[in-house]
C-alpha cells in the first residue's frame, strides 16, 4: 500500500515547510498521545473496534514528499518532522491519520488502491479531523468571509482532491470522480464520533 498522506504543499505557508527537529517532532506526538482529547478518543475508538495501537504505531519520522503524515496499515502513523512546526498540527494531523486507520480496521475490504475507498476516507478524515475549520482556513489564507458557511464543505473537498490525486493509482481526474461518486456516503459518515466535532 502507498503512503495515504496528509498534503502540506498548497496548503500551506512557506515558512512551515522547514519544520522541527526529530527529537521535537518525537515530544509533539507523545504530548499528543498523552494529552490530546481528539487523538485518545480515536485511540479508544480503535481499541472499541477491534484494533488497539500502542505508542510504537506512531513514528517521527523525514519524508520526501511536502505531506505533514501519513498511514500505512502495515507501518502506522508517521508525523514528518521536516514538515510540522507546531503541537496544533502535529495534534491535527494524529487526528487526520488515526481516521484513516479506524476506517482500515472497521471496513475489513478497504483498498487504498481504490479511488473511491481513498476518497471516502480521505472525506472523512478532512471533515472530521479539524483540518477545514474556519480558523484552520482562515490561516492557509482560504476565506470568503460572505461564504463562510460553505467553508467546510469546500475545504473537505479540496484536501480530499489534494490527498487522492497523490495516490498513484488515481489521476486528478480520477480523484475528482471519486470524490464525487461518495461524497453524499462519506461526508455524512461520521463514526466513530456522533458528529462532526
Amino acid at each position: 500500500m502507498e503512503e495515504i498522506g496528509d498534503p502540506r504543499s498548497a496548503d500551506r505557508p512557506l515558512s512551515s515547510v522547514y519544520g522541527t527537529t526529530h527529537q521535537r517532532c518525537q515530544k509533539m506526538i507523545h504530548h499528543s498521545l498523552s494529552k490530546n482529547p481528539m487523538v485518545k478518543f480515536m485511540r479508544q475508538a480503535l481499541d472499541t473496534a477491534g484494533c488497539p495501537v500502542g505508542d510504537k504505531f506512531f513514528k517521527a519520522t523525514t519524508c520526501e514528499k511536502v505531506v505533514g503524515g501519513g498511514f500505512q496499515s502495515d507501518l502506522g502513523v508517521v508525523i514528518c518532522c521536516n514538515h510540522v512546526l507546531f503541537q496544533k498540527e502535529v495534534d491535527m494531523i494524529l487526528t487526520h491519520e488515526l481516521i484513516h486507520a479506524y476506517d482500515h480496521c472497521r471496513a475489513k475490504n478497504l483498498d487504498w488502491s481504490n479511488c473511491e475507498h481513498h476518497a471516502c476516507s480521505e472525506i472523512r478524515a478532512a471533515n472530521l479531523s479539524g483540518d477545514c475549520h474556519f480558523k484552520q482556513e482562515f490561516n492557509r489564507g482560504n476565506f470568503g468571509f460572505q461564504k463562510h458557511h460553505q467553508v467546510p464543505i469546500v475545504c473537505v473537498k479540496r484536501r480530499a482532491l489534494l490527498s487522492v490525486a497523490m495516490n498513484p493509482n488515481c489521476s486528478k481526474s480520477d480523484a475528482e470522480s471519486a470524490i464525487d461518486a461518495v461524497w453524499s456516503t462519506c461526508y455524512k459518515d461520521t463514526q466513530p464520533f456522533d458528529r462532526v466535532p
